[in-house]
């Protein structure tokens, strides 16, 4: 099974824990800024992801989405 992760990277802030609670690496930060002036978390290794949501769970600002693919 395939997810696919979708990042509001206007609404992230910045704050890494989506990157840190991530048990496959999925996720990394951009060295690029945001509107907000924040660097944003962007998907490294999606093909990795086992949808487990715990990115999206944790996320403060909601912007971090897992749709899983179909076929």
């Amino acid at each position: 099974m395939r997810y696919h992760i979708i990042i509001d990277t206007e609404r992230c802030k910045g704050c890494e824990l989506c990157v840190e609670v991530c048990p496959k690496r999925v996720l990394g930060m951009t060295t690029g800024l945001n509107a907000r002036g924040a660097h944003y978390a962007v998907v490294v290794n999606g093909g990795n992801c086992i949808g487990c949501l715990q990115c999206a769970d944790i996320c403060p600002e909601a912007a971090i989405q897992i749709e899983q693919e179909t076929d």
